[in-house]
């Protein structure tokens, strides 16, 4: 089959793209190889199309396995003629496939098989041509047998009608139509289980609804679900009964004699009992998969912001842990984040040591030379904001409130305990909260990503896919930004494209012994990183400051010689070019068009010799909560109020506050006009102004706005 072709027109994309990036793919390359250093062979295809043409390939493949399956089944059984072969070899999808399988599918025994084993197939035969001068009931005499356990009229013609009921549910084409009429007909419907409306009262939203099943919202299919699953509420979906048994007359009942009756009532019974609990469970699955998707691409989207966040950059941190009772753990880092001193603080109850914790602040920031301090926004956290801006530092400190989502998770993880043996999880909790600062995507990549809370009902979707999709994310965001080989952790390294984690312990245990990369080809002696793990990753690792200029920019080994020919067009050295533009703007690209490299490529590298290594993130802002604001009883409806955008979902967006407790502003309050996709507003990390409109402290909910005041 045309793999190629097939998604070149489901994903309207040209011909020549597909079919190499389905080759690339087959060789080895990585998505993020593909798309920054192939964009001659895809057309320029980004990581997203990259993405969806692989995944597409591979529902393809199984889609062929599946064929050839049940191809060889049913050829086995002596069944496959020419017509349903063909029919086989055209259906495009699974459910098609296996509707086509369906009647000849090892099964265990159904009522129909008793009745055929008790010789009834023929009267169900004569009863399904519906002639005008069948008497069913005459008919049925001759089937009557005490040896086969048929002892009346009614148990022969129920027999008939149960093999009739399965026949009906095992048409193809049947099942086509009443599944097109689930999809557009279906309705969801959602009651409260019964005496379940106390205890299940976190659903109550979902307690009597009704909507077209395949239009219901992602976040409200994967709600309703979950309470099902917990036993709170009861959830069918199904289109009017009537119309499906509407379809299966006009397909199978032919005018009103008494064995056109009988074959009406099959097909109601073959609809109720067979058909209708299958095609809700497929209906439900797509519902699922649907909602998944949508779950799935809003965490995908949440992660991408959050890896790509600012990082402050090549500052010395101390970073603060905050605490009531236990005290605030506080460590000092260098500009790579690494540990230099740690100790604990008590400026709060029941300690409240203020001056003793203030005084050792203080001297920590000279002794280290601390250009910043991150505090963990968890308990205790304002108070220690609060505690920090009162300290009067010889110079002008940032003291930066940092998301410890999932620091606990990478305390207690064995990279922690690898890295930090000596240490417990409070010191290694509050190094992570400082790195955070420095370089969020290098500290957060050796977190799950599910564990980072920024998705929507996340542990509800489908594990695999979901995993699948943040691992494309975390290695699109890695290779995107770049490592630097000689500093990049192991985890970091091991999202670089062509790496992963034996290569990655290799490059560690190499530069530890060497003292160092100087040159990119030092890369090829780095045990089992062969020709092609070179390939793939060397354009993605940097070495700033080493033997060749170009080896910390994102131009490709395999195209130094360009850049070389470029610079001796001009009598110029490499280091030049990058540093000249008036050299640059004198290159002609066109003179150095090949067979093998064209435009796309010669002006990323022009880009690249611009701004060498260039950080594709935004540049650190600061950012403050409002000083009189630290509980939710500060907080008073119509207060507008300074907030970090923490999390992205379909149905809203939650923001920080500064009151431990995020506000939600709904989509409905994201903005002046209507909006569908809150990432049209907002995005992750955004400082945003809100409005108080709703404070409920019992329930320990905020309700915001970001619409102007008015509206």
């Amino acid at each position: 089959m045309d793999f190629a072709s097939i998604i070149a027109t489901e994903l309207s994309l040209p011909i020549t793209g597909v079919v190499n990036t389905i080759k690339l793919l087959s060789e080895g390359a990585t998505v993020p190889f593909i798309a920054r250093y192939r964009k001659e062979a895809t057309g320029s295809l980004d990581e997203v199309v990259i993405i969806a043409i692989r995944d597409r390939l591979h529902q393809l493949e199984e889609l062929e396995k599946r064929r050839d399956t049940i191809l060889n089944s049913i050829e086995e059984q002596g069944k496959l003629t020419p017509e349903l072969k063909k029919e086989i070899m055209e259906a495009g999808t699974m459910a098609r496939l296996e509707d086509l399988y369906l009647p000849y599918k090892p099964k265990r025994r159904t009522r129909a098989t008793i009745a055929r084993e008790k010789g009834l197939e023929p009267l169900a035969e004569l009863i399904w041509q519906q002639r005008r001068d069948t008497d069913p009931e005459e008919a049925a005499l001759k089937y009557l047998s005490d040896e086969k356990g048929v002892a009346s009229i009614e148990e022969a013609l129920a027999g008939a009608r149960d093999i009739i009921a399965e026949r009906v549910s095992e048409d193809a084409h049947a099942r086509l139509r009443l599944r097109q009429l689930f999809i557009r007909d279906g309705y969801l419907e959602c009651k409260v289980s019964k005496g379940k409306d106390e205890e299940g009262k976190q659903y109550q939203n979902y307690f009597d609804v009704e909507e077209l099943a395949m239009r219901a919202p992602s976040h409200r299919v994967l709600a309703m679900f979950r309470g099902e699953n917990e036993g709170f509420l009861k959830v069918s979906v199904e289109p009017s009964p009537e119309q499906a048994y509407e379809i299966l007359d006009r397909l199978f009942v032919r005018g009103t004699t008494p064995a056109a009756e009988l074959v009406r009532e099959a097909c109601e019974d073959g609809y109720k009992r067979l058909i209708q609990p299958s095609l809700e469970t497929e209906i439900r699955q797509q519902m699922k998969e649907k909602a998944d998707a949508e779950a799935i691409r809003v965490f995908a989207e949440n992660l991408k912001q959050l890896l790509l966040a600012s990082p402050l950059r090549e500052r010395r941190v101390l970073a603060i842990d905050p605490g009531f009772r236990t005290g605030c753990k506080v460590v000092c880092l260098d500009q790579q984040g690494n540990l230099l001193h740690n100790e604990t603080i008590y400026p709060h109850p029941p300690e409240s040591k203020v001056k003793e914790a203030a005084a050792k602040i203080r001297s920590l920031v000279q002794a280290y030379q601390i250009n910043a301090i991150a505090i963990g926004n968890g308990t205790a956290g304002r108070e220690t904001e609060h505690f920090i801006k009162h300290i009067p530092f010889d110079q002008n400190m940032i003291a930066v409130m940092v998301n410890e989502a999932g620091a606990s998770v990478y305390s207690a993880s064995s990279i922690a305990r690898e890295e930090f043996p000596d240490y417990d999880v409070t010191v290694r909790g509050a190094v992570s909260i400082g790195r955070r600062l420095i370089d969020p995507l290098a500290e957060l990549v050796k977190i799950d990503p599910k564990s980072i809370g920024v998705g929507q009902y996340q542990h509800d979707v489908d594990q695999n896919a979901l995993q699948k999709s943040l691992d494309d994310v975390v290695i699109n965001c890695v290779n995107k930004v770049g490592v630097d080989v000689n500093t990049a952790s192991k985890e970091l390294l091991t999202r670089v494209s062509g790496i992963g984690p034996a290569l990655a312990k290799n490059i560690v245990e190499y530069r530890s012994k060497s003292g160092g990369f100087k040159t990119r080809n030092e890369l090829k002696k780095v045990p089992r990183l062969g020709d092609k793990a070179f390939e793939q990753s060397a354009g993605f690792l940097r070495i700033p400051g080493g033997t060749n200029p170009l080896d910390s920019s994102a131009v490709h080994p395999e195209s130094y010689s360009i850049v070389d020919n470029m610079a001796k067009t001009l009598k110029a050295t490499v280091t030049e070019l990058m540093t000249s533009d008036e050299l640059r703007k004198q290159i002609k690209l066109e003179t150095f068009v090949t067979k093998e490299v064209g435009m796309p490529t010669l002006k990323d590298i022009m880009n690249e010799l611009a701004k060498p290594g260039r950080d594709p993130r935004k540049e650190f802002e600061m950012f403050e909560f409002d000083k009189n604001v630290h509980s939710m009883n500060d907080l008073i409806p119509g207060m507008e109020l300074p907030g970090i955008v923490t999390n992205i979902t379909n149905f809203g967006v939650f923001v920080d506050i500064g009151v431990h407790q995020d506000g939600l502003v709904h989509v409905s309050q994201l903005a002046d006009r209507f909006v569908r996709d809150p990432n049209e507003v907002v995005t992750l990390n955004q400082k945003v102004k809100v409005r108080v409109l709703e404070v409920d402290i019992p329930r320990k909910r905020i309700t915001l706005s970001m619409k102007r005041s008015g509206n």
